[in-house]
């Protein structure tokens, strides 16, 4: 079967679409745990990621790079590709934009999360980073939940304010603050390059949802270890956690109950009122599988 399509983007497929993509390969069945392991390479650029995955009738694998000194040269700090494959004959049927492919699957694993560790009544997002994830992360959790405003936290105050400015064409009240303003927030959510903790911990109101994006390696965190002692936690899988979630592992979360997003979204995983809920997120091949395919079926 001949490759058909090299998609430069992510075709029609939006945060909506991709967070419907996500949810669905969960509530079919698919075990995160048993899902293959990420290989990263170190470079002299950075680090190249390797991420196969097999899931119903579709295979894939995206090769990734991280290069942290391309954004100094106006270059992105994610690169990479998306093969997708027929699953039953490992034939090639489409090539993807692998960095268009993680900004919109990331965000979509976080809505998906978050859209059941919010409480209801949840309308301020405090959101730490000013890049494209970040921009990501806010249109797929307006396609989720319904914010009324928008707390922009970033070292970088005018890109900070371009957030906030776009935030304020999709009708939220939206500012630029600092790490204080976690005090007053429903969700929160950290897609930065931090290697350390981003905010007081102790701040945080005991009904928000916080989420931790940015890192997944295992001696990086954008949370502090007050927060992970306070709040229930849930991760994408405990195999992967457990290797590579740095605010967890950096916290000591040995003996703790850890939720999965497939026994979230399920409905297995319990969400206590009283105290925050913590989603801790590295990045799986299954994820970005999940996305390829709908992308796939999206295209003309």
């Amino acid at each position: 079967m001949p490759l058909q399509y090299a998609v430069p983007g992510t075709g029609g497929v939006g945060p909506a679409g991709a967070v419907g993509a996500i949810e669905r390969v969960l509530l079919d069945g698919f075990d995160p745990e048993a899902a293959p392991a990420r290989s990263a390479v170190p470079v002299p650029a950075g680090e190249l990621l390797m991420m196969p995955a097999a899931a119903g009738p579709y295979a894939g694998v995206k090769i990734a790079g991280v290069a942290p000194a391309n954004p100094s040269a106006g270059l992105p700090r994610i690169t990479g590709s998306y093969l997708l494959l027929d699953g039953p004959t490992l034939q090639p049927l489409a090539l993807l934009d692998g960095a268009a492919l993680t900004a919109l699957r990331t965000p979509a694993v976080t809505a998906a999360a978050l859209r059941r560790l919010a409480v209801p009544e949840a309308e301020h997002l405090v959101l730490f980073g000013s890049g494209p994830q970040a921009y990501g992360h806010l249109d797929a959790l307006l396609a989720v939940r319904p914010l009324r405003r928008l707390t922009v936290v970033a070292r970088n105050a005018e890109r900070a304010g371009a957030l906030a400015d776009y935030g304020r064409k999709l009708g939220l009240a939206a500012e630029v603050g600092d790490p204080r303003v976690v005090r007053e927030a429903d969700l929160v959510v950290c897609c930065t390059t931090a290697r350390t903790p981003l905010f007081d911990g102790a701040l945080v109101p005991a009904h928000a949802a916080v989420a931790a994006v940015g890192s997944h390696e295992p001696d990086a965190r954008e949370v502090d270890e007050l927060l992970v002692q306070r709040a229930e936690l849930y991760v994408e899988a405990r195999t992967v956690a457990e290797r590579e979630a740095g605010d967890l592992l950096m916290a000591g979360v040995a003996g703790r109950q850890l939720w999965n997003l497939a026994e979230l979204v399920r409905g297995d995983a319990l969400v206590p009122d009283g105290r925050p809920r913590f989603f801790k997120s590295v990045g799986m091949a299954w994820q970005d599988l999940a996305v390829a395919a709908e992308v796939y079926r999206a295209a003309p």
